[in-house]
């Protein structure tokens, strides 16, 4: 059955990023539990540490008796009832819970990152409706989804806009800041520079968006927080919104409930998704102030113009307040500067190897950056000779690990990260 199911998915399963006619090699996975996930791999069944949380959001691991009950419990009642018109006691109680989170009184809930992102976009939109303002600004680097407006801010060089030039939009793109928070004469060169975009387009900028803290998918690159403070302090002196993306850094993943906790600036609106579900289901989420949910009711539309399918999805929605419910049961305080103690030990050897550039971590993320592209299904096969289960791209082999990983764990994680960069 294994082989037949793996010839079957490489005939017509088109996986993310991948060729149909050439498909790169997939393992079956046939179970999973706590950090371990169980598959087949050359006719043997073996059990690898996933060191990737399912792209950053199976926070809490796999199985996981709180999650697995929330469901049967919701499944009880009802998968499925559509948010127009009606609401339900999951969709309500997250929405206090993110309210209280951000501090935003307004929630939008989308279907996946991508969409909040596009919904954010969207209320920077109307909000701004008769200003002229249809343009938005952001850093090189950046990664903010896959959909057509979330890709127009996506870094210009490194995103996919030279394959969808034309289609795309084109927005604003600040130089990338200097990732040192004590490098001044890198921070008054990039400011002035920033200052100085503002002037040029300031009347046509609806927002400036940005992943604070950390850029995620476009590079991994962490970046000071008093650069994150200077761009919205500009977009609020010219009129313009300020947008977070904190799909990739929020729930505790740079050691903060939010990235933006450790701002002086918040944000007007805020993305959130990835681990809202502990990596069980698809949502998301857009919160935004009172000022710009006034301004987008009142704008021509009279309403917020975006309505999925499954928003407020009841499923979804409990199995997201199980996992904010774990996560004000641990220390996560302690645990993520753990994780962080641990990703820094383990991968600091990783410095002295042939063509590494830079080793460095941000709370749960763990990152070795190599001066020229990896080959993904030479290092992830070398990976799962170690046991461990790794996903790199472009140059960066790297780690988000769940917050349950062990000490143990995470050393063999960083070992094995070390040995494949070797």
């Amino acid at each position: 059955m294994g082989d037949e199911l793996l010839s079957w998915d490489r005939e017509h399963l088109w996986h993310p990023y991948s060729s149909a006619t050439a498909p790169s090699l997939v393992h079956e996975v046939e179970s999973a539990s706590g950090v371990r996930l169980r598959l087949k791999r050359g006719g043997e069944r073996v059990e690898v540490i996933d060191a990737m949380s399912s792209w950053w959001a199976a926070i809490h691991g796999y199985a996981v008796p709180e999650l697995d009950a929330a469901v049967r419990d919701q499944v009880g009642r009802m998968s499925h009832v559509m948010f127009g018109g009606l609401t339900h006691e999951p969709a309500v109680e997250l929405g206090r819970r993110l309210v209280e989170l951000s501090g935003l009184p307004h929630v939008f809930l989308a279907d996946s990152g991508s969409v909040s992102v596009e919904v954010a976009m969207k209320m920077a939109w109307q909000a701004q409706a008769g200003t002229g303002r249809t343009r938005f600004l952001t850093i090189r680097g950046g990664y903010h989804g896959d959909t057509f407006s979330p890709m127009s801010v996506c870094d210009p060089d490194g995103g996919m806009h030279s394959m969808y030039a034309g289609i795309v939009p084109e927005h604003v793109f600040a130089p990338l800041p200097p990732t040192e928070p004590t490098d001044e004469e890198g921070f008054d060169a990039w400011a002035t520079e920033v200052a100085d975009l503002f002037e040029w387009h300031a009347t046509g900028i609806a927002a400036v968006i940005v992943e604070p803290l950390l850029q995620g998918a476009g590079g991994m690159r962490p970046w000071p927080a008093r650069c994150v403070d200077h761009l919205s302090r500009l977009a609020r002196e010219h009129g313009a919104l300020v947008i977070h993306d904190e799909i990739a850094t929020g729930f505790w993943r740079t050691g903060t409930a939010l990235a933006q906790d450790r701002l002086e600036e918040r944000a007007d609106i805020v993305c959130v998704g990835k681990a809202l579900t502990g990596g069980y289901l698809t949502l998301a989420a857009t919160l935004c102030t009172a000022e710009v949910a006034q301004r987008v009711s009142s704008s021509p539309a009279g309403a917020m113009m975006h309505g999925p399918t499954f928003m407020g999805n009841p499923l979804a929605c409990a199995v997201a307040n199980a996992s904010l419910d774990l996560l004000a049961s641990y220390d996560n305080d302690t645990n993520i500067r753990r994780i962080e103690s641990g990703l820094r030990r383990g991968l600091a050897p990783a410095a002295a190897a042939p063509g590494v550039v830079d080793v460095r971590t941000l709370g749960a993320v763990g990152v070795v950056e190599l001066d020229s592209a990896v080959d993904v299904q030479k290092v992830t096969e070398r990976a799962l000779d170690h046991g461990v289960w790794l996903r790199p791209f472009r140059n960066l082999v790297y780690t988000m690990p769940p917050y349950v990983t062990t000490d143990d764990d995470l050393a063999a994680i960083t070992a094995t990260i070390c040995e494949v960069v070797a």
